[in-house]
């Protein structure tokens, strides 16, 4: 696994816990009601969340959701149309030189300077950030082999992906942002750039947030997860904590209707004469005689919240299940 441990001092990491530059203790992002729109088509609709200090954070929906919107509002590369979103309690767009100083970002495309070289990448980060920590980027570009001499237009898709991870942790940042880093990568390279993203958090202490559609990967790297669709968050919290509010209950069909009637229903199924249902608990879990239940996969819960807000009204989750196509649609968009 890659050690990182060297890209910071214990002087720092003891400034950027205690330090949140005014902002609310413990909150690294803060939107309300936030949105934009293009022309008469909204990208991102009343999304309200709080990201806290410390986490390791997945966004995770659907090619279109506002996945890539949200996080240039957090960045401050766009302004919002309604709302408000702020970063260490400052406003991107109107307080920049604060946020911008104390945020790493990686786009989908590692955004290179392809003709230059490894080494031309770093000194370019050297003279465009104060905070920069040149020596530890370049031990652990080195420990993966990546020579700096090579020009980057020239290296692997993964080995660009980690240029990138390594000049934005050089930058010493204090929140991560990352859209869809590993969406182009093979599995291995995939592997090695989340342990590399993970090595960092844990010494570092940084907030990170992650976007993507690979659940499985996000799992392992993530602690925190917020879903998005159709422009809206549909759920945020700690992983953990959502699967243990989660259960999914399977049991006689003839008996779905009076079972699910007392319950929180995220999405309903039928398998021949068994009806499954996924719901949320109110409290301690109460299986009705008769029905088996467990906790869901992380996986199987984002899958039902898609499906949910992609019908807009849960009720009608169960009619668009039967639809040809919709399960894996879903698969193949949210999975793959």
């Amino acid at each position: 696994m890659t050690d990182m441990t060297d890209m910071t001092d214990m002087t720092d990491m003891t400034d950027r816990r205690t330090n949140t530059r005014g902002g609310a203790t413990g909150v690294a992002i803060e939107t309300s009601s936030l949105g934009r729109r293009y022309g008469r088509t909204w990208a991102l609709r009343d999304c309200t969340l709080t990201l806290p200090l410390g986490k390791v954070a997945a966004l995770v929906g659907p090619n279109g959701a506002g996945k890539t919107t949200l996080l240039h509002l957090i960045v401050g590369l766009q302004e919002p149309t309604v709302g408000s979103v702020s970063v260490f309690g400052a406003a991107p767009q109107r307080e920049p030189q604060t946020v911008l100083a104390r945020v790493g970002f990686v786009a989908q495309d590692h955004p290179l300077y392809k003709g230059f070289s490894v080494e031309d990448m770093l000194t370019l980060g050297r003279k465009l950030n104060a905070r920069w920590e040149d020596t530890a980027g370049r031990a652990h570009l080195r420990r993966l082999g990546i020579p700096l001499d090579r020009k980057v237009g020239k290296l692997s898709g993964g080995q660009q992906a980690q240029v990138a991870l390594a000049l934005a942790l050089a930058k010493r940042p204090d929140l991560l942002v990352l859209d869809e880093p590993v969406a182009s990568l093979d599995p291995l390279a995939r592997r090695e750039f989340l342990r590399a993203l993970g090595d960092a958090a844990a010494t570092r202490e940084v907030t990170v947030l992650l976007s993507s559609h690979i659940i499985g990967d996000l799992e392992q790297a993530c602690g925190y997860i917020i879903i998005l669709s159709a422009s809206r968050v549909q759920l945020t919290g700690d992983i953990e904590a959502i699967r243990g509010e989660h259960r999914l209950l399977a049991g006689p069909r003839a008996e779905a209707e009076q079972v699910a009637a007392t319950r929180d229903v995220i999405e309903s199924a039928f398998e021949g004469t068994t009806t499954r249902l996924l719901v949320r608990l109110a409290g301690p879990v109460d299986a009705p005689a008769g029905w088996q239940v467990r906790e869901p996969s992380l996986e199987e819960i984002v899958l039902a919240y898609l499906g949910r807000s992609e019908l807009g009204d849960a009720r009608a989750t169960e009619t668009a299940l039967a639809r040809p196509g919709l399960a894996e649609w879903r698969s193949r968009e949210v999975a793959r």
